[in-house]
């Protein structure tokens, strides 16, 4: 799991490990508090590294580590990394637009490839590939200037069935869900459009981490085995 330490990936972890699966999550930040409990609580195997996801030889070295710790047993792998800026389309620099491409689509795109060419190599049956997307990437978000954030989770979403595709062979099956307004570390600091995203969902309530986990587990379970190149919708 990429990008999973916090919000949404801690929650889609501590889903698979109770479920029965070992953890490895990769990012920049430190893992909550409440990650070093997932193995205790649930009698799994878990692990962290640092690694930067916008970096390939980071990614290729994040991999390596793995392979030797749990010794390639790779079946399931979320590619969540995420990053926004509350920027104008007019205002949007390179800069700001490479390092939304560099994180949202490099990083999934390469922690996908990596992730897939070790099924393969370790004869995985059963693979399941889960991309985090966003709602953002059919509409506009509310309150919000993100037309280059916006552009990165439609490619998520577009990379999807084509890798499917491709993959079934393997069998590996790749999906993604796609997040509506959930409140994590970078929604919580905007109180008032989390108010007024209410008015959004049906549910009249803003999304929290532990929404997004059974569709996680669904997508890394048997129960999705007829289930590849699509999208799940969690936006209430």
């Amino acid at each position: 799991m990429t990008g999973g330490a916090r919000g949404c990936g801690l929650a889609m972890a501590e889903g698979l490990a109770e479920a029965g699966a070992n953890i490895a999550i990769f990012d920049m930040i430190e893992p909550d508090a409440a990650f070093s409990e997932i193995a205790r609580r649930y009698n799994v195997k878990t692990a962290f590294y640092k690694v930067d996801v916008t970096s390939l030889q980071d990614l290729r070295r994040g991999f390596e580590n793995f392979q030797q710790d749990f010794q390639g047993a790779l079946d399931i792998c979320v590619p969540c990394a995420g990053v926004n800026k509350n920027v104008t389309l007019l205002d949007t620099t390179l800069e700001d637009f490479d390092r939304l491409v560099n994180v949202n689509i490099k990083g999934v795109y390469f922690t996908m490839q990596l992730a897939a060419q070790m099924m393969v190599k370790n004869g995985t049956s059963k693979g399941s590939i889960i991309l985090v997307a966003s709602i953002a990437a059919s509409r506009a978000v509310r309150g919000q200037y993100s037309s280059a954030y916006c552009a990165t989770k439609g490619a998520v979403r577009a990379m999807c069935p084509p890798s499917a595709v491709e993959l079934a062979e393997y069998g590996i099956r790749v999906n993604t869900i796609s997040p509506g307004y959930i409140r994590t570390e970078m929604t919580a600091p905007f109180p008032h459009l989390l108010e007024s995203w209410k008015s959004e969902a049906m549910s009249n309530r803003i999304g929290m981490p532990d929404d997004i986990r059974g569709a996680c587990i669904f997508l890394a379970s048997d129960a999705s085995s007829y289930m590849t190149g699509n999208d799940i919708a969690v936006d209430g």
